[in-house]
């Protein structure tokens, strides 16, 4: 109750959210800015069937994945492996774009390592869609 006034005030608690800082590659910190991520996707798929929701949806999904580490700091490569983590699901182009500038490839060979890789990926998800197609299918006749 206040001397002056004699009236009484009420004081409420809440969690103060503070944007965590990341950690570049060279050691410079920045706060979290969600307009980067949703940046650098919408560049990866620039003239891809990927809409802007979509879009929006992986970057609500990187932001949660920062936010529930609950550390202050969190290195850049954590963000940028989510979001490629994210593009490989969603279009293939807009992943290899995503990880060309991500990974900062030196030359061809190392950008040919990773389609390579992705290609091996893609013939093993067909193959284990092609497996579960068949026992769907499978009348045990």
């Amino acid at each position: 109750m206040c001397g002056a006034c004699k009236r009484r005030f009420t004081t409420y608690e809440r969690v103060e959210e503070s944007a965590a800082m990341v950690v570049k590659k060279d050691g410079r910190r920045e706060p979290f800015d969600r307009s980067k991520i949703v940046g650098g996707i919408k560049r990866a798929c620039e003239k891809r069937p990927v809409s802007i929701e979509t879009v929006e949806q992986i970057a609500d999904r990187v932001e949660s994945a920062v936010a529930e580490r609950g550390e202050r700091e969190v290195a850049s490569s954590f963000i940028g492996e989510i979001v490629m983590n994210e593009l490989h699901g969603i279009d293939q182009v807009a992943y290899v774009r995503f990880a060309s500038v991500y990974r900062s490839f030196k030359d061809i060979e190392q950008f040919m390592h990773e389609l390579e890789d992705l290609i091996r990926l893609r013939k093993q998800e067909a193959e284990r869609g092609g497996q579960a197609r068949g026992k769907k299918g499978d009348t045990g006749a």
